[in-house]
């Protein structure tokens, strides 16, 4: 397992993978990759994505990802990749999108697993009542990239 630590203008970022697939990025805090080595160069696709993304100028990743979890988390991170770029959905709406109507907290617990923050975006799933609520990175952190993406704030690129 490969990692790296980057700064970002939402705090410090940990990236991991396998050296060919992304398989976290994690916001600061996060525990290091057990026998994990670090590599910032096997990174730069992602992170030169991740700049991209926060100067306002990308609004899609084209990155190989390995996500594990359960069918029904890989369901739920599946749907959040189709939720457009500066658009929300809510856990309802998620949990009716994966055929499990009625299962927003179970979509909510899915969420919270997402093992790749921000690539696969977690933080555009909202309340039903239009709220910011269970962000792991926080709620001021949903609310910037939220921002960003609504053309609200543009953030400064990453430092690596």
């Amino acid at each position: 397992m490969l990692y790296t630590r980057v700064d970002s203008p939402v705090g410090e970022l940990l990236l991991a993978g396998d050296g060919e697939a992304l398989t976290r990025l994690s916001f600061a805090g996060a525990p290091l990759p057990r026998d994990g080595r670090l590599d910032h160069s096997a990174f730069a696709p992602v992170i030169e994505q991740l700049e991209q993304y926060f100067a306002g100028e990308r609004r899609e990743f084209d990155l190989k990802l390995d996500l594990r979890g359960s069918d029904f988390q890989r369901d739920v991170w599946s749907a959040l990749l189709e939720i457009p770029y500066g658009e929300t959905a809510t856990y309802g709406e998620i949990a009716e999108r994966v055929g499990r109507p009625g299962k927003a907290r179970a979509v909510g617990r899915a969420n919270g697993s997402n093992p790749v923050a921000v690539i696969v975006p977690c933080h555009r799933v909202i309340g039903s009542d239009g709220t910011l609520t269970g962000y792991g990175g926080g709620i001021e952190r949903k609310r910037r990239l939220l921002d960003l993406e609504g053309g609200r704030s543009q953030l400064m690129p990453l430092t690596g």
